[in-house]
Parts: structure tokens; sequence; C-alpha cells
């Protein structure tokens, strides 16, 4: 028996990859062939509905090839994009390039698409808290990257209790069911996590286990007083009936007794039209499936330039458009204008977006941006566009 996850080294090593790549960079080296190429990167076609998308997993990326004979040019992690836009310029020889392309494009299309659904949900509610509860619904050995994924799309918080570690993010979250079962008492158990949780973790107390949502918000209210900052609902979907009036009634009762500090919040099962339709009666939202296994952002990488005879020449297989391209953006907003590469001609008030990250395997930026930077910088582009559109 074993875990079936790919050691770090194996993919730094160019192992983990797909055969056909391993064959060509043979058929290559056999052959004699050594061709400069530049490789762009692009998402063709978005999802059905979606005018955007979140470009995340550079730094990954950029760890990936540092030390490598190559040249990257990338837009900044958190960049707001549109279909057919260059995302990514990677440049050096195809022997060198070739066995990356599979592990490149799986930290971006991975990264990028939790991302994007993050960006999505969080544009929807704003100034709404959303927690990340999506660890369960996939593989733990990439529990670190989903929720930075999530967090740097624009979610409040995650819960994976390694998040401090790997990407400076407090966890938090409330109860399980399973805690106050095993208490088989819902009051027993909210005293033993107000005498025990540290006193810096919010009293969020966990209030449909074994009685109606409106009975157990008050108990917890009355036993737990000012110290109670709020009440989750989870009730299963298959007994959830009316989510929105059970909220109003448990929001009613509160504040008829004199509760109405406590905050609400609603969990399981929530996506994108269950926001819109409760985001004003609901103070935060957890989410977790419709995050981790989220609609795909298809980013592909062709070759767009040769280099010979000391120049580039565009060149690509048919369906691409040949020669490297760039993009250029004036905000606020996603105004933008793609020209070649090497184009002179540079739109007056729009700036270039694909900057460069590595040259001839060095790192040429400074630093990178925490994932709290990103955040914030993939919030202020939200605010610059419409909301998406939620099919009901």
């Amino acid at each position: 028996m074993r875990m079936y996850i790919a050691h770090p080294e194996e993919i730094l090593n160019g192992e983990i990859t797909d055969i056909y790549f391993v064959r060509s960079k043979k058929i290559l080296e056999s052959k004699g062939l050594r061709k400069k190429v530049r490789i762009e990167f692009h998402a063709m076609n978005l999802p059905k509905g979606y005018e955007w998308a979140v470009f995340t997993g550079l730094e990954e990326v950029l760890y990936l090839l540092k030390g490598k004979p190559v040249t990257l040019y990338s837009l900044p992690e958190g960049t707001l994009f549109k279909a057919k836009e260059p995302l990514m310029i990677l440049e050096g020889e195809l022997n060198d390039i070739i066995v990356y392309e599979t592990a490149i494009l799986g930290i971006l299309r991975h990264y990028s698409s939790i991302s994007t659904k993050a960006a999505r949900l969080k544009r929807l509610a704003m100034d709404k808290t959303l927690l990340f509860f999506g660890l369960r619904a996939a593989h733990p050995a990439i529990a670190p990257m989903i929720d930075r994924a999530a967090y740097i799309g624009g979610f409040d918080a995650v819960s994976g209790a390694m998040s401090s570690k790997y990407i400076g993010v407090e966890p938090q979250g409330t109860m399980p069911h399973a805690l106050i079962i095993a208490f088989g008492d819902q009051k027993a158990a909210w005293k033993a996590f107000d005498e025990v949780v540290e006193e810096k973790v919010p009293r969020i107390m966990l209030v449909d286990t074994f009685y109606d949502e409106r009975i157990e918000a008050l108990e917890a209210a009355r036993l737990l007083g000012s110290r109670l900052a709020g009440v989750r609902l989870d009730t299963p979907s298959s007994r959830r009936g009316d989510m929105r009036a059970i909220v109003e009634e448990v929001r009613w009762t509160l504040d008829l007794h004199g509760y109405k500090h406590v905050k609400i919040v609603v969990s399981g099962g929530i996506d994108e039209k269950e926001i819109v339709r409760l985001r004003d009666i609901v103070d935060a939202f957890g989410i977790g499936t419709s995050v981790s296994f989220p609609n795909s952002i298809d980013i592909s990488a062709d070759i767009v330039e040769v280099y010979e005879d000391g120049v580039w020449k565009p060149l690509s297989k048919r369906g691409k458009l040949p020669g490297a391209k760039q993009l250029y953006r004036k905000r606020p907003g996603l105004n933008d204008k793609i020209l070649l590469f090497d184009s002179k001609d540079k739109p007056e008030g729009y700036q270039p977006m694909l900057l460069k990250y590595i040259e001839n395997g060095e790192i040429v930026v400074d630093k990178l941006p925490t994932a709290d930077e990103i955040r914030r910088y993939v919030i202020e582009q939200l605010r610059e566009v419409p909301e998406p559109q939620v099919s009901q």
C-alpha cells in the first residue's frame, strides 16, 4: 500500500509529464534538433456564461522553472482575463521546455479554475464573508494548494488546519455535527466549545442538529449571551426545505429576543444562486464542493514563434494565431488590446500586462506578492467588473 502522490522532485525534474513529451524530447535529441521557441499560454474559450477568469498558479510555475534555461513573461498572479488573451510567454529551446508543459498547464488550469469560481462567488457576495470548507472534496495531498487558490480568488478565510503554515492565513471553522452528537446534547457541546477553545476564536454555534433551527439558535443565544458571535445553519439538503424562510425565521427570533448582534452563517451545498437568494439576510457563507470542483478554465499552450536566422518568426498550428502577443489594459475594468509582443506601437493610456519574471533561469522580480496581497488585487478588479450572470 502507498499514497499515490508525486514527490516534488519528480515534478521539478520533469518526470510528471505525458509520455509523448518524453518521446518527443528523445527524438529531438537523437536527431540533434534544437529549436528556440516562444510558447504562448491562453484560454481560447471560457465556460458558458463566463465573461472573465482569474489567472493564478504563477508562484508554483516560477518555482518549477527557476534555474532552468528559460525566460518567462506572465500576467501578475490574480489578474482577471478574458478568452483568447495571452497569459504567459515561455521562451527557450524546445528540448529544455517540452517535458514541463504538462506540469505547467496542470498548475495553471487547476489553480485558475478554483480561483475563478471563488472570485465569481465573492463578486456576488462582496461585503459578506465567504469561508472555504472544501478540503474534504479533494485529495489531501493538495489541500494547501486548494486553500490558497480559494483564498487568493477572494474568499475571506479557509478551514485547512495547515493554512497558517503554508499560506500565512489563520484557519477558521466552527464545529461539526459529530461533536454535538458525541455529547448527546447541543447545549453541552456549545458550553464545552466555549470553555476549551481559545478566546480569539469567534463563538459560532451549529444550531440544527437535534431540534428546529429557530429553537436551537435561541438556546445558543441564551446560553452564551454577548459571547455568541453567530449561529451556523447546515441543514442537510434532504430536509432543508426553504432555506430563506428558515433564515428569516431565525433572524426574526434572535432580533425579537434582543440578540441582534448574532450573525447568521449558512453552509451546505452553497453555490452562486444560493448567494444571490440569501445575501441580503445572511452574514456569511460556508462553501466547499462548488469551489473544489469548479468549471474548468481550459488553459492551453502553443508554439507561436520560432527563432531562426537571428529573428523571431511567427509560426503556429492551424486554428491558433501565430506570433507572440502582449496584452495591454486600461483600468478600471477589462479594457484590453492585444498587439504583437515585440510591437513598437504601444496604445496610449494602456499598460503592458505580461511582465518578465524569469530571464535565463533567474528570477528577476524583487519579491513575489503574498496571498493577502494577491487577494486584495483580485478584489480591486472585481469591483470594476459587473456581477456574473447566474442561471436560476
